[in-house]
């Protein structure tokens, strides 16, 4: 056993990431890890700080003593994990982390600050990591998480080394999905394919079949796309079903986080009204659940975007006979279809569509006005419409 074992398809970087936990002259203090979506980037972070506060004689991360398990379930007293659940890192929380990170380890060797999605530090967070980045005491690690060096200031990527993750291939999430949950082989590979390789993604379409026929809907959109009513109600639908998705995920545990946090400040969750400290103390927990929403939201909708794309994706290799797998291998007459009505090219600006959808997105655009545009270009030519 050991904590790499569900790093999927990372063998030389996990080789690279064992040595240097290992072996003091190969350590540096600040380390980027980046990779695409579901290359398991925060994994990697996660196994080499155990790795680092192992306490085994074998090999680093051993994934057997207290240290590895700690550090695995993010409760290790040395161990700070930026998971933030907001649109940006905002610069007072870059401050707290810097502050900590002046701190020196209590039970550990190492005093590790990771920080997922680090691509979310907005200019002046990233500004104040700056310092504590370039100088941080001796025994303090940092690790950055971000999908490619380009969406970090050039500031932070050129004081970290660099550990970039690739896709891990269908079979090896196949056989994880297999050997870890128990999955049939089959919906294993066809999980694992159509999550395009995305770990966690393809767990839940294996496991939950609302996920896949969500999957079918948006797959299914293209064809559908004769017109401009048929194109804003599949915007709609799209919408309501990131809206309702945010909504189910978050309600149950919103209300008792909230409830939590009425104890915490001593005050009664059942009361029908607050005094007015508790209120001013209300409204920033409000604001920050409603932040948590769009942020899900938003997520849902990238999601949806991706399998949107690569049934796109799917046609302009089947159009061009390019001789590479398709992602939707299950759906093969509906993209034959789509190759049929619509020109290699045609479809290359498909892709550029969603692709400026999804960066609309990231700038706090509409979701549905941005929906609204995105289904609206992508109406079918009228010459070659299915039907």
């Amino acid at each position: 056993m050991s904590v790499f074992d569900e790093l999927v398809g990372q063998a030389p970087l996990i080789e690279q990431l064992q040595h240097a936990a290992g072996d003091p002259t190969a350590m540096t203090h600040a380390w980027l890890f980046t990779g695409p979506p579901g290359s398991g980037r925060s994994k990697a972070a996660r196994a080499f700080a155990a790795a680092l506060q192992c306490e085994g004689s074998g090999a680093p991360g051993c994934g057997q003593c207290q240290a590895c398990r700690t550090v695995l379930a993010g409760s290790h007293a040395d161990l700070i994990v930026e998971a933030t659940s907001e649109t940006f890192i905002r610069v007072g929380r870059a401050r707290e982390l810097a502050l900590a990170a002046g701190s020196r380890p209590t039970v550990g060797r190492w005093r590790v600050i990771i920080v997922e999605d680090a691509d979310r530090l907005n200019d002046q967070a990233a500004d104040a990591l700056l310092k504590s980045l370039e100088e941080p005491p001796p025994r303090t690690v940092w690790m950055l998480c971000a999908p490619s060096l380009e969406d970090l200031l050039v500031t932070i990527r050129s004081r970290c080394r660099h550990m970039r993750l690739r896709t891990p291939p269908v079979d090896d999430v196949a056989a994880l999905l297999q050997q870890r949950d128990g999955i049939d082989g089959a919906m294993a590979h066809y999980a694992a394919r159509a999550a395009q390789s995305h770990v966690g993604i393809a767990r839940r379409l294996a496991l939950d079949e609302s996920a896949r026929s969500r999957r079918r809907t948006v797959t299914s959109i293209p064809l559908g796309l004769t017109g401009l009513g048929p194109a804003l109600a599949a915007a709609e639908e799209l919408h309501v079903s990131a809206v309702e998705g945010s909504a189910s995920a978050s309600g149950q545990e919103a209300d008792e986080e909230r409830a939590a946090f009425l104890t915490q400040l001593g005050a009664d969750p059942s009361a029908r009204t607050q005094p007015p400290a508790i209120r001013s103390h209300l409204k920033e927990f409000d604001e920050r659940r409603k932040r948590l929403a769009r942020r899900q939201q938003h997520d849902t909708i990238d999601a949806a975007l991706t399998d949107l794309t690569s049934v796109y994706r799917d046609a302009l290799v089947l159009g061009t006979g390019a001789e590479v797998e398709a992602i939707n291998a299950t759906e093969v007459s509906a993209v034959r279809d789509l190759a049929r009505v619509m020109s290699p090219v045609q479809l290359l600006q498909a892709l550029d569509t969603i692709g400026l959808a999804r960066a609309r997105l990231v700038a706090n655009g509409s979701p549905l006005l941005v929906l609204e545009a995105m289904m609206v270009a992508l109406i079918l030519p009228r010459a070659g419409r299915v039907g």
